[in-house]
């Protein structure tokens, strides 16, 4: 079992390389929103599992990257503790990266090994900078105010399921189907896609710039 969300570098096998234009929107608008947890810029990329988040977050960071920005990446799938952590996950993310780095503290989390059923090494995330954090439920109400840019990435459901089982292998197909009901049940209640400043679909293709944008 890897977690819902893949596994980080898997998706390269499954999901296209999103759109030049598209990561240049995601950057532009972080370097333009600026901080906003502290004095770390945080771009939080949400949508359903397998929709491309993963994909479209590692080609943000090497574009920050290749501008000279110090950038670090938090998965959610590390985050999760199991197929059952999707909704305390947000809590994690709140307590032990993003609060810590508001109050100008480093952030500290212990990854979920997915193999090992437990928590593993620990990870540290500096107080400034960028820093982009990827997965389903990364935008909840305990979050927002953290986070200086929402990307939200959705694709079918037959697709993301299609990925996913490329990546978990077919014996993971009841957890998908029990995932992606309670993630529907948690973007219902977030809201997440109607907060979202960037919509960006199954390919990497930016659809809409929400909150005034065009």
């Amino acid at each position: 079992m890897t977690g819902a969300d893949g596994v980080t570098g898997a998706d390269a096998a499954t999901e296209p390389a999103p759109p030049v234009e598209t990561v240049r929107a995601v950057v532009g608008a972080a370097r333009t929103a600026g901080p906003r947890c502290g004095e770390t810029t945080v771009v939080a990329i949400d949508g359903p599992a397998g929709s491309g988040k993963t994909t479209l977050a590692a080609a943000v960071v090497a574009d920050l990257q290749a501008g000279g920005a110090a950038v670090t990446t938090v998965h959610m799938d590390d985050l999760y503790l199991g197929w059952s952590g999707l909704r305390d996950s947000a809590n994690r993310l709140r307590k032990e990266i993003l609060a810590r780095l508001w109050l100008g503290r480093v952030g500290r989390y212990r990854r979920y090994d997915w193999h090992l059923e437990e928590l593993a090494e620990e990870h540290e995330v500096p107080t400034d900078g960028y820093l982009v954090v990827e997965g389903v439920g990364c935008v909840r109400a305990v979050t927002r105010a953290f986070l200086s840019v929402i990307v939200w990435v959705e694709a079918a459901d037959d697709v993301r399921l299609a990925r996913g089982l490329v990546r978990d292998g077919a014996g993971a197909e009841p957890y998908w189907r029990q995932w992606m009901t309670e993630e529907a049940e948690l973007f219902a209640e977030s809201g997440a896609r109607e907060v979202a400043d960037l919509h960006v679909d199954a390919f990497g293709r930016l659809r809409t710039q929400c909150r005034g944008g065009t």
